[in-house]
């Protein structure tokens, strides 16, 4: 653990209740919670690397694999999933191959697939970092991700 984030989580020594706080923390400045850090986690919160992982593997917000450059979802909720939203998520996982929930071998796309932006009546959307695209289609699609690095 560098010590910018040995700092950081210091206030949260010995403090078992604060593992969410210090695995956010974690994931906050790295992007993703690195296994090789559960020891040091262990550590500070005076728990078992056990705990830690049953925490982090339990809930969706935690990643465990670093992640793109450029973070893509996929709306698929009711209106972009009637509108095609499944057909643009493969073909988006065909163009940067990987699949949801994953990372391109060449690090610079995250994919995800989420249930709703709220903008349905742009459906069906994607979402690159944080513009914003609606009315997509497969080909809009690969248009917009060539845009991105």
């Amino acid at each position: 653990m560098d010590a910018e984030l040995a700092r950081t989580l210091e206030p949260y020594r010995g403090q078992k209740g604060a593992l969410i706080t210090v695995l956010q923390k974690i994931q906050e400045k790295l992007g993703y919670l690195p296994k090789d850090l559960f020891i040091d986690v262990a550590r500070l919160c005076r728990i078992s690397i056990n705990e830690v992982y049953g925490v982090a593997s339990f809930y969706a917000q935690f990643r465990f694999t670093a992640p793109g450059r450029h973070g893509v979802k996929v709306c698929l909720g009711t209106a972009c999933h009637v509108r095609g939203g499944q057909r643009i998520l493969e073909s988006v996982e065909r163009d940067v191959g990987v699949s949801s929930g994953g990372t391109s071998s060449d690090g610079r796309y995250s994919l995800e697939r989420v249930a709703c932006f709220g903008s349905c009546a742009l459906a069906p959307v994607v979402v690159v970092d944080k513009d914003v695209y609606g009315r997509m289609t497969p080909a809009k699609a690969k248009d917009v991700l060539s845009k991105y690095e």
